[in-house]
This record gives C-alpha cells, sequence and structure tokens, in this order.
C-alpha cells in the first residue's frame, strides 16, 4: 500500500483527511544480548515500515482500524487498559504513557498499516509503538524530545504487549538515518551514527521461518547468569554495575572459580561489547571484511558460548560462511529461531538464496524467506 492509497482509505472510513506517519523496523549490525549488560549495540533502521495515518476527533474517543487484521477497535481516554484485541494494545501503551506524563491528547482516528514481516525479529512491534508516539506528538503540537518518544514507546512494549524489552528497537525506530547504523551505548543512552557504506553489497536477511519454544526461558537464565556474574564481581570491585563495566580478567579471578557455565556466558557478552568498538572503528575505515569477519566470531559466540542458536539458524550460517562472495553472517536476535544477517555481494545475491532456499527446504522441510534490505530515516511525517 503506498502513502496515497493509505491516506484514501484513511478517509473513506473516517471521512477526513489525515496526517501520515511512518517509522521503520531494525536490523542489528553486531552487540547481541548485550543490551541488558549496559553495553553498546550498533543497529539500524530498515526500508521497511510501518505506516499510521490519523486525524484528531473533537470527542476523547479512540478510534482505531488495522489494514492486517481488517478490523476496528474503539476505546475512550477515560478507561486506557490492556485490551482483548492484541494489535491495539501497542497504541493503547503509547496514549498511556502520554497520559501519565500528563501529555494533553485530543480524541483521535489511527489507521495502521506496515510492510515490516511479522515474525522476522524485525522489530515491527517497536515500529507500530514509534510511528503511533510520533503521531500523536505530531497530531497534539506536544514538542517531546525524540528519546522521551523512544522511552515511551518502550514502556508501552513492557505494560501492554508484556515484553520486558531494552531500548535498542524504538532507539532504532525513531533516530534512524539511511547509509548509517548507529552504535548505542544502553547505560547512558549517549548514540553515534556510523556511516554504514555497502559499496557493492547488500544486507540480506535469511528468515528461518522457526521460533522455538526455549527462547523466553533461556532468555531469563541468561540474564540471570549474567547478573549473577555481576553479582560476584561487584563484592570485590563495588562499583561494578554492569558486564559492561567488567574484564575478562576479573571474570577469571572472581567467576570462573565459582561457576564455568557463568562465566562463560559472561565471557561472551565481554567479548561482544569489545567487538561493537572493533565493528565501529571497521566501519569509519569502510573495511566490510573486517566487519564481516566480527560477525562470523559473534555467531561462533552466540552459538557455542552463548548458547542461543538453533540447528536451524547455525545451518543457514555454515552454507554460507565459505563463500567468497560472503562477507559476513550471523544468527540477529534474541536467539532459537528467526533471520540471519548476511553482506553479500549484489551479483550474488539471487543465485545464493535460490541454492541456500532449495538446501535449507532438503534439510528441514521448511521455506526460507529471503529479505534484502537497506538502510532508512526513523520516525518522520510523509509529505505527499
Amino acid at each position: 500500500m503506498e502513502p496515497l492509497q493509505l491516506k484514501q482509505a484513511f478517509k473513506e472510513i473516517f471521512d477526513t483527511e489525515p496526517i501520515l506517519i511512518k517509522s521503520p523496523g531494525r536490523i542489528n549490525i553486531i552487540g547481541e544480548h548485550t543490551d541488558y549488560n549496559g553495553g553498546l549495540v550498533m543497529p539500524a533502521a530498515i526500508n521497511k515500515a510501518v505506516y499510521v495515518a490519523i486525524s484528531k476527533r473533537d470527542d476523547s474517543e479512540i478510534h482505531l482500524f488495522s489494514e492486517s487484521y481488517q478490523e476496528k477497535y474503539t476505546g475512550h481516554f477515560s478507561s486506557v487498559k490492556k485490551s482483548e484485541t492484541a494489535w491495539a494494545n501497542y497504541i493503547l501503551g503509547v496514549v498511556d504513557g502520554f497520559l501519565k506524563r500528563d501529555l494533553t491528547l485530543s480524541g483521535f482516528n489511527l489507521y495502521i498499516y506496515g510492510d515490516v514481516p511479522l515474525g522476522a525479529g524485525l522489530s515491527s512491534s517497536a515500529a507500530i509503538e514509534c510511528a503511533t508516539a510520533y503521531a500523536l506528538a505530531q497530531l497534539n503540537e506536544l514538542s517531546v524530545a525524540k528519546m522521551d518518544l523512544a522511552l515511551i514507546a518502550q514502556k508501552a512494549e513492557h505494560e501492554f504487549a508484556g515484553v520486558n524489552c531494552g531500548i535498542m528497537d524504538q532507539f532504532a525506530s525513531v533516530f534512524g538515518k539511511a547509509d548509517y547504523a548507529m552504535m548505542l551505548d544502553c547505560r547512558s543512552l549517549k548514540h553515534e551514527y556510523i556511516p554504514l557504506k555497502l559499496d557493492g553489497y547488500k544486507l540480506v536477511l535469511l528468515n528461518t521461518n522457526v521460533k522455538h519454544s526455549l527462547s523466553d526461558s533461556a532468555y531469563n537464565d541468561r540474564r540471570a547468569q549474567c547478573e549473577q556474574g555481576v553479582a560476584w564481581v561487584k563484592a570485590h570491585h563495588p562499583s561494578v554495575e554492569f558486564l559492561r563495566d567488567v574484564s575478562e580478567d576479573m571474570l577469571l579471578t572472581h567467576v570462573q572459580p565459582q561457576n564455568n557455565e557463568v562465566y562463560t556466558k559472561c565471557s561472551f557478552i565481554v567479548a561482544e561489547i569489545e567487538r561493537v568498538k572493533k565493528a565501529a572503528a571497521a566501519l569509519k575505515d569502510g573495511d566490510l571484511k573486517e566487519l564481516g569477519r566480527l560477525m562470523l566470531e559473534t555467531h561462533e559466540g552466540l552459538s557455542k558460548a552463548y548458547e542461543v542458536s538453533c540447528k536451524e539458524l547455525d545451518f543457514l550460517v555454515d552454507q554460507v560462511k565459505e563463500v567468497d562472495e560472503v562477507l559476513g553472517a550471523r544468527m540477529m536476535g534474541g536467539g532459537f529461531g528467526g533471520c540471519t544477517i548476511n553482506i553479500v555481494k549484489d551479483e550474488a545475491i539471487e543465485e545464493l538464496i535460490e541454492k541456500v532456499s532449495k538446501l535449507y527446504n532438503e534439510q528441514f522441510g521448511l521455506s526460507l524467506s529471503a529479505y534484502v534490505v537497506q538502510t532508512g530515516n526513523g520516525s518522520e511525517v510523509i509529505n505527499l
């Protein structure tokens, strides 16, 4: 659906002129599971987004329509709470966040449409939340800082969607910039734009189309193991708050003697935070080969040390890591399914997707989805 079609569809339902907003999905170049450890991540917004058309009402009602679900939702400011309508909760959570900050909103009509693939780990939920937050600020002429929009969106995810996510997804959706990745410090929330010049190469996502049920419990286990490692180090170094503050030497001295499993998990995180810094330096030097090497190193660590990969993800990385036209590949996201992210030479993309799809289907009896993505801008108004 083009923006003009979205505007037309909105007018057919609500009979008024809307403002149009878009907020993108995101990828993460490197820096996995580092966010909840106060570490560094390197997301980039992509050219797949959630689009919102919105207009004011002269009452205190909320009227929503989802293009994907072909479903309406109606609510009222006097009782904004979690709904049985799952998709509406991402929007209602943002409304709740505005109201809790004593920001004055008018009633509104909102039509939502997106082309961010669902379940692929590209943060479609963050894109919905950020599009809504940006739209409400624009509609009501509120001067809310971009970081506050991201924080309101994150809180909506926590409280209305029940997912205790870090800030990376919402941050990337709001702050994205075409041709750049962003190195975000998850502790201070400071960020730096890093040029992502992929001359002759593209980012290709290969979606396993699986999500193993282990993902939630393993995520909680990893967080607990990281927190345990920090507690053991903190007993000797009181200033330590996160694994971000911990060195490999500290882990060898204070964690490995207590529990080798906890040591291995913490050691991966400490190394991964360093890899993000190295990746930023490589991109500033235009060294895509080094970035690719670091990505493969990350995958090896996520698979063998941190143990959040799965046979499908490992298979996809194994199929491409010896291919000359592929500079790097790794699993992306929480793990146990979702996508691999690959840096592939332009002219090799089509053949690679075809070949790997066939092998994947033969091995697992599953279809592979492939997306060639480019970097894009963060939340913005669409002027037709």
